[in-house]
């Protein structure tokens, strides 16, 4: 199948302007990233500058990825975000033996919307319910990450394993900032051990939170510790081509 050479071009371009650090997002550390020359590079950059899907610092001649990238991905509905997260959902599954689920902050609620159970295990389905922020991997996950997402009033203890005091929660919701990842150790289920990461777009906002659970037979603390580095891999590339 034929390609739009300008096309590849840009893409290219926005690309290596999402991927560069500081000082490499000049013009011409991206046309070299590319394999542009500087001319056709500045064309190109200055177009999508046009269509603000990215944006030039005068002062330091750095690029960065502009605001109507986030417009753009803001635009994609739920339905999208889950036919683009099925196949990462299945392939986390089959490769840890756990479920493997996708959560969305809809109207103020955290719900389940798609889940992968892997073969011959039987397992609850959490598939459509909603979750308390502060007794789940998930829940952390968003308080780390989304500034509009709040507990309040008391928090609701479910077993022996649940943060009940506001002082531990923020230490845990720092933690899962530092991380990258969040844990569960039984707090609203007993059986129910897993890790969390976000789904962030290009400007780091959060647009969904992917989990892998278990039973604790399963899931121990020493596994929770190569879960995690592992669900946050897959979350952070889960929207990559």
């Amino acid at each position: 199948m034929s390609s739009v050479q300008s096309v590849d071009r840009a893409m290219a371009l926005l690309r290596a302007v999402a991927a560069a650090a500081p000082e490499d997002s000049t013009a011409a550390r991206l046309a070299e990233a590319c394999d542009l020359n500087r001319a056709t590079a500045w064309r190109i950059l200055h177009t999508l500058e046009a269509h603000d899907i990215v944006s030039l610092s005068r002062e330091s001649g750095r690029w960065s990825v502009g605001a109507g990238v986030v417009d753009i991905a803001q635009a994609a509905g739920p339905e999208d975000l889950v036919a683009i997260a099925r196949p990462r959902l299945e392939r986390l599954s089959l490769e840890t033996g756990e479920t493997a689920a996708l959560a969305l902050w809809r109207l103020g609620e955290l719900t389940y919307v798609d889940e992968v159970v892997p073969p011959a295990v039987v397992s609850a389905t959490w598939q459509g319910q909603t979750v308390p922020l502060h007794a789940t991997s998930t829940g952390k996950v968003l308080l780390a990450f989304d500034s509009t997402a709040r507990v309040t009033g008391r928090l609701q203890r479910f077993t022996d394993t649940t943060i009940a005091t506001r002082a531990v929660l923020d230490d845990e919701v720092s933690a899962v900032r530092r991380l990258g990842y969040a844990t569960c150790r039984g707090e609203y289920d007993a059986s129910a051990w897993g890790v969390s990461a976000p789904v962030t777009d290009a400007a780091g906002r959060l647009l969904a939170v992917l989990s892998i659970w278990g039973p604790g037979t399963r899931i121990t603390d020493p596994r929770l510790e190569v879960l995690g580095p592992l669900v946050r891999s897959a979350a952070t590339s889960l929207l990559e081509r």
